[in-house]
């Protein structure tokens, strides 16, 4: 990375660390994120250090040049859209936050446009199903039982799941403290077969869970040894439960998120409301989950309209 950034005699040298502090600090994106920027713009700037180019002498010529050899990888369409995209947020910090560079380069190239495939969806009736897989008798059954009906109940995503503690479930409100990207903290309600599958869990499984770990952890889902469930974890039990129901496949914990935005959407629910609940900055980001309902819009059409 130091070597990347430390172009002798460059002005802006240090200024991919400085970056990524910004990210963080300022505009508070998720660790994720932040690790996405930073792996894309070490391969940018190890490409600057091998052609002997600084920083302040990047054009726009040089930013096609880059973006050019980065496709003979054979990257797909997103990943270059988001390469490009960590390139331009740079060059904009060095432009017009810290006042590095006189000119922006990034500003002549146009963003790469891409076709966002609709994320998949689950069906009311095969989410129900998906439900009565895990064995309520074991613990682990449990287990799995609470976290299906709380990825569905809550729309959470698999990391606010994991990181969920005992502390954040408000049982006489039904509801659950969440923290989400960026650390921001929303309450997320749930629904009542959510809750009853959460405490019988909470009452019975867990307590069988704590007594292999030790000390005991305040994390509400836990592994077979006691300590707090990982994502990869949640994930494989979800593909686990999936490759059971044949109907539904290529499900993951996402799915989850997805099926719970759309079904409130085709319930009634307003755009603004689902924004809230799922914790989006940018309303545009709730958006993609509008197109999912087209065939309900056809079914309302042609039962309303005295001419369908």
């Amino acid at each position: 990375m130091d070597a990347a950034t430390d172009i002798a005699q460059d002005p802006t040298a240090g200024a991919y660390d400085t970056f990524l502090v910004y990210l963080s600090a300022e505009r508070n994106l998720s660790p994720n994120t932040v690790r996405a920027y930073a792996a894309d713009l070490a391969k940018f700037l190890t490409y600057l250090e091998r052609a002997e180019i600084s920083l302040s002498a990047v054009d726009h010529k040089t930013l096609r040049r880059y973006m050019a050899w980065r496709q003979n990888f054979g990257l797909s369409r997103s990943t270059m859209a988001r390469n490009m995209a960590s390139i331009r947020a740079f060059f904009k910090y060095l432009h017009q936050h810290i006042g590095m560079i006189q000119v922006n380069p990034a500003k002549l190239i146009s963003s790469q446009k891409i076709n966002r495939s609709l994320p998949k969806i689950i069906k009311a009736a095969d989410m129900a199903a998906l439900m009565s897989l895990p064995d309520e008798k074991k613990a682990l059954g449990q287990r799995d039982h609470a976290i299906l009906e709380v990825l569905y109940g809550a729309g959470i995503r698999v990391g606010e799941l994991v990181a969920l503690d005992l502390a954040d479930i408000d049982w006489r409100d039904g509801e659950i403290k969440v923290f989400g990207k960026g650390s921001k903290e929303r309450v997320a309600p749930l629904n009542d077969k959510a809750l009853a599958g959460l405490r019988d869990y909470i009452n019975k499984g867990r307590l069988e869970l704590q007594k292999r770990g030790a000390p005991q952890s305040p994390a509400v889902f836990l592994n077979r040894f006691g300590g707090r469930l990982s994502t990869g974890a949640v994930r494989r039990l979800v593909r686990g439960y999936t490759r059971k129901y044949t109907e539904v496949q290529g499900i993951t914990p996402h799915t989850f998120r997805h099926t719970f935005a759309t079904h409130l959407l085709e319930g009634g629910a307003g755009l603004r409301a689902v924004q809230e609940l799922l914790g989006h900055v940018d309303l545009s980001t709730t958006q993609v989950y509008t197109h999912l309902s087209k065939s309900r819009l056809h079914q309302i059409y042609k039962q309303a309209h005295p001419r369908a």
